[in-house]
């Protein structure tokens, strides 16, 4: 496979490979004064630790208004804080014996139900016990189309989304399945509880996705421009001031669901991005991908699989159910 054969397979699964960019922040007055290495750290959460930011200052990869500066630079109002993510370097994936839920299992694919909390492949603040290296334990034969950080990776959930996950163990594989998902012929099915009680049996929301200007972690829908996302859902239970969904996803954008949801006005329970503080506790999202189908990329095959939802969302719906 030539390089322009593997940049196209990687576009046609852009909507669900991770994204290598910068991210940008606007000081505001409740940060003046603030180090700049401890409002990065702050900014990104716990995704990074305080001595990687650290580190990126010292490699030039953060600025202010556009210019390096020192970790110990205190920032003004207004001030323009840009991180630029360095990308993932090639490295060793180090195979773990992690147990893994294996689904269906060939020679040319293999389908897992991740469980939540687990992150897909190894990237900044997850360097092991990533799907990744579990399937390098498991598998040994991985498509090398995503280079040595993502084997056998053709789209990917969120850290704590739970659910079923596919995964090329060639390169031939991978080329059907990614061409698959450009062309949405790829069946992906969710459960999430959400805030909120919704009124109406079933809808569809069209509404385009970009970075949010105010926190370039999160997405959020825009009038104009972004990326066209489609998020078709049902009603399968309500319980007063929560809604379970079925949802369809005919395109698959970055925290597509969530940012939906949120958009509508019922976030995900336990979502600790989108979602409210107060009410149901969980941790993380209340969001499982609970069926997959696709056609076999050898036998052209149409594969359908269902996962059940996590325990400790089964016992949340128990509990509301005999409220």
């Amino acid at each position: 496979m030539d390089n322009k054969q593997s940049a196209d397979l990687s576009a046609s699964a852009e909507e669900n490979a991770p994204e290598e960019e910068s991210l940008q922040w606007n000081v505001s007055a409740e940060s003046q004064k603030q180090r700049l290495d401890k409002y990065v750290t702050e900014a990104m959460g716990d995704e990074v630790s305080r001595s990687q930011i650290q580190l990126w200052i010292d490699q030039g990869h953060v600025t202010v208004n556009g210019k390096t500066a020192k970790a110990n630079h205190k920032l003004t109002e207004g001030e323009t804080v840009e991180v630029r993510i360095p990308a993932p370097e090639s490295v060793d994936i180090v195979p773990e014996d992690i147990p893994l839920e294996v689904v269906y299992e060939d020679s040319d694919v293999i389908v897992v139900n991740k469980p939540r909390g687990m992150v897909v492949h190894p990237a900044v603040g997850h360097s092991s016990g990533t799907l990744v290296n579990a399937l390098m334990f498991h598998c040994k034969d991985l498509s090398g189309i995503n280079g040595e950080v993502r084997p056998g990776i053709v789209h990917r959930i969120d850290k704590d989304t739970s659910g079923l996950l596919m995964a090329a163990k060639n390169d031939k594989a991978h080329t059907s399945l990614a061409d698959q998902l450009k062309e949405h012929s790829v069946s992906r099915i969710y459960r999430a509880l959400v805030h909120g009680n919704i009124g109406h049996d079933h809808g569809t929301v069209d509404a385009n996705l970009a970075r949010d200007p105010h926190d370039r972690k999160m997405f959020t829908v825009v009038s104009s421009g972004g990326k066209h996302a489609i998020t078709h859902f049902n009603v399968m239970e309500r319980f007063g001031d929560y809604t379970l969904l079925e949802l369809k996803l005919e395109t698959g954008r970055t925290h597509q669901i969530r940012a939906h949801m949120k958009f509508i006005g019922h976030p995900l329970v336990g979502d600790p991005m989108y979602g409210r503080t107060g009410g149901l506790k969980l941790q993380g999202q209340a969001l499982h991908a609970a069926s997959l189908g696709f056609t076999h990329p050898a036998s052209g095959e149409r594969l359908e699989f269902s996962a059940p939802i996590p325990a400790d969302l089964e016992e949340l719906l128990t509990h509301l159910r005999s409220r």
